[in-house]
């Protein structure tokens, strides 16, 4: 792949970003793309509270940043640039996230078929020995679908 493509991957990162729910976490950041490869990290905030008694990050925080992070990945896995949609996602808690510490979501591309492309991921705080949470998941690939847009100069 080429490195204009990467450039374009970041470009379309950022415009994912302006997406309404990803948008609305406020601060989610690309950190690494790579082939088949996505890093992100999403600062703690208030706005992403589930449960105001412990301050602990909502579940659906999580199953959103794993789910863009997986889709990253799978757009970095593309020979040819294609919209994806998410099929199925699976993921399994494993604990809280600590109160007032960042979340970073990492996922990777385990195989492109023709039509479905496979990814597993995880979530954590710093450490991926001690995860928040697991995934597993399956991505439609929609052939034929619109062109990616320049990247933004």
């Amino acid at each position: 792949m080429s490195d204009n493509w990467f450039d374009k991957l970041r470009d379309l990162g950022k415009q994912m970003g302006q997406t309404a729910y990803i948008a609305g976490l406020k601060g989610e950041v690309l950190e690494m793309v790579a082939p088949g490869r996505a890093r992100m990290r999403l600062p703690y905030g208030p706005d992403l509270v589930g449960d105001p008694d412990t301050g602990i990050v909502h579940g659906g925080v999580i199953t959103g940043i794993l789910d863009h992070t997986c889709g990253m990945c799978v757009t970095a896995a593309l020979r040819t640039p294609m919209p994806i949609a998410t099929l199925d996602l699976r993921i399994d808690y494993m604990k809280p996230a600590v109160p007032g510490q960042d979340i970073f979501a990492e996922a990777e591309c385990v195989k492109v078929g023709h039509d479905v492309a496979f990814v597993r991921g995880l979530a954590h705080q710093g450490s991926r020995e001690e995860p928040i949470a697991l995934c597993t998941g399956a991505f439609m690939l929609i052939r034929g679908g619109y062109q990616m847009p320049p990247a933004a100069e």
